[in-house]
Parts: structure tokens; sequence; C-alpha cells
């Protein structure tokens, strides 16, 4: 009954119950794994807390990453947020999401959301959001659930992977996700939410995944910094009345159809943009060969 696969699935189900977002999406959770609704917001608590401590680690130590291109940066970032020309909550959602990837890129513990490459978006924006506006567990939780019912609507209809979509489907994807959670903690209404993920989304729209040396460190943290930003906008023009004018559903599509015509080189091969300029080229080299198996 509360199945959905298109972002108009969800505002048809959200007008037809008189239900919110959140709602909608724990009915449809609910019928399809048979969890009730505490179990299913302990499972996204439980993330959460994962997420906060990736946030955390990431902030207090000045880690480097297994390939020594990125670290530190997190910490820097957030010791300047203060004086940020952005502002501070847009500073301080950026250096969270940093925070993440460097984490990630230490063979640390995150959650892939919903990559591992595009894992700091989503908590960097709402650990920001949850200390500047005083949201609540139960808030962030729910803006969880929307962003969870977005990303499982581009699972479905185009992809999250960068060997198939390139970044596109895995930062664009997380600041889609992003942009609808953060307008939803706004108070947005489910038709502001897909308009905040559809401008987020086309935003990014073409993204190519090209991580130097095979490694998904550069240019894949800074694009989560970016990316974060670009979901506070895209969650702020929505609720400024702002609409995109292509749906969400056909701006999946459009990703979808973007991702089939992508050559290879541009999707996670490390062999077309930066991965391809001579300062990439150089360090590959300079990597160690891999261990046999």
């Amino acid at each position: 009954m509360f199945s959905y696969t298109k972002g108009s699935d969800l505002i048809n189900l959200c007008h037809s119950y008189d239900l919110t977002l959140p709602q909608v999406i724990i009915q449809a959770d609910k019928e399809e794994s048979g969890l009730t609704e505490d179990e299913i917001k302990m499972k996204m608590s439980n993330r959460l807390e994962v997420m906060r401590t990736s946030m955390t680690i990431g902030i207090e130590q000045n880690l480097t990453s297994k390939g020594g291109l990125i670290g530190g940066n997190a910490p820097k970032l957030y010791a300047y947020a203060g004086q940020a020309r952005s502002g501070l909550t847009m500073a301080k959602a950026v250096a969270y999401a940093l925070a993440v990837t460097e984490v990630s890129a230490s063979m640390g513990i995150i959650v892939a959301t919903p990559t591992a490459g595009s894992s700091g978006i989503l908590p960097g924006v709402l650990r920001a959001l949850e200390e500047d506006y005083s949201h609540t567990q139960d808030d962030i939780v729910d803006a969880l659930l929307v962003a969870a019912g977005l990303g499982r609507i581009i699972s479905i209809n185009a992809t999250l992977a960068g060997a198939e979509g390139g970044c596109q489907a895995e930062c664009g994807s997380a600041s889609a996700m992003a942009a609808a959670a953060a307008a939803h903690l706004a108070g947005g209404t489910p038709e502001q939410c897909l308009h905040a993920a559809a401008m987020a989304l086309k935003g990014l729209l073409g993204l190519i995944c090209d991580p130097v040396g095979g490694l998904v460190e550069v240019p894949c943290s800074k694009r989560n910094a970016t990316a974060a930003a670009n979901a506070l906008i895209c969650a702020d023009m929505a609720m400024a009345g702002i609409q995109s004018f292509i749906p969400f559903d056909e701006v999946v599509e459009a990703m979808r159809s973007v991702a089939d015509a992508m050559p290879a080189k541009f999707r996670e091969t490390a062999r077309g943009g930066c991965a391809a300029t001579p300062t990439a080229r150089d360090f590959a080299t300079a990597l160690p060969p891999l261990p046999p198996n």
C-alpha cells in the first residue's frame, strides 16, 4: 500500500494519507522489512551515532589518508569557521563533510551515505543544522529517513555507483538526499523537499568520477565539501519558494541517461579528468605496486 519508486509516488502518498515524508517512508519500510517503527528508528539512530563519531574523530584528530593525499583539512576549516565568508553553518557543514572523508580515507569507520566516496555530505549537513538550529534527535532521524527515501528512488531509477554513473551518482545523489533532508528540517513541504533534491542533483549532473591514483581521496574529499554546500543552497532556494523547472523524477532519469552515455574513462577508472593530469600521473607512477592476491 505504501510502496513507492518515484518522487511523485511519495507526494501522492503524503497527500492521500495526510502523512509527512518520514511517516510515509517508515510505513513503506515496515511493509518491506517487517520491522516495527521503533526498530527502524533505532537502526537510523545507530547509524547516526556512527556518523557523529566519524565527524568528531575527523575534526579532533590530524588524520593522514592511506594514500597520503589528504588529511588535516577538516580541523583547519573548522577552526576558521567563525570567520568564514560563507557563514558559520555552511563552513561547519563543509568541515564535517571533510572530516568524514578523511576518516574514511584513513580506514576508519563511516556510514556510506549513499557510498563511501560521498559519505561526508549528508552527515556534515545534518550535524551543522542540528547544532545551529537546535534540532532534536528525533528531528535528525526523520531527516535521515527523508534522505534514505530519496536515495532509494535514485537507486531504483538511476544509479548510486561511481563506476556506473560517475560522481554525479555518488556526490550528486548524496547532495540531493542532503538537500531534501535540510528542507524537511526547515519545515518544508514534501514538494519543497523534492524541489531541493532536484536542484541539487541538477547542479551536479554530469560530474565525472576521476580518482587520482585510483584512491578515493582526490578530488573526492573536496567534492564532498562543495556538494554539502550545494545541498544547503538548494534547500534554501526551495524554502524561499523557488521551484525546480524539471521535476525530481525527470532529473533522476536525466542522470541515468547521462550515466549511460558517459565514457568509461570518466567512471572511476582513473583514466580521465583530474586523474589524467600530469601531477596526478606523476603521483600514480610513484605508488608502490599492489601486493599479490
